[in-house]
């Protein structure tokens, strides 16, 4: 009876591992694909446009705080807003987020991040 429990309960612990495992990995690689072969041309698509906002909101930031730190450097200050960057021909132009996005700049300390509204 003990040998018939010990299997039963080791039996349990492996399938019960395993579904905790899965979604553990599941939730990291916070993959959105159906899996479906089918749909696999649409997920990929879905992919590489979620990278490239990323991609390019990164190098925004990146820019712009170099503009910001050289503005700080020269004019012993850093800039009111953005505009002032662009005034003061730091920048061409204060870039444009993909829609539902928004700088948010910080004039006492420098920093600017990007928000989703």
């Amino acid at each position: 009876m003990n040998r018939i429990v010990c299997i039963i309960v080791t039996f349990m612990c492996i399938t019960g591992c395993g579904k905790k495992q899965q979604t553990a990995e599941k939730n990291l690689l916070t993959n959105n694909s159906s899996g479906n072969p089918i749909t696999a041309p649409v997920d990929y698509l879905g992919a590489v446009n979620q990278a490239r906002k990323t991609a390019v909101g990164r190098i925004d930031i990146a820019s712009l705080q170099n503009a910001i730190n050289l503005f700080n450097a020269q004019e012993d200050r850093y800039p009111r807003d953005l505009n002032e960057l662009a005034q003061k021909r730091f920048v061409q132009a204060v870039p444009e987020l993909p829609a539902g996005s928004r700088f948010v700049y910080n004039a006492q300390t420098g920093e600017i991040r990007i928000v989703r509204q």
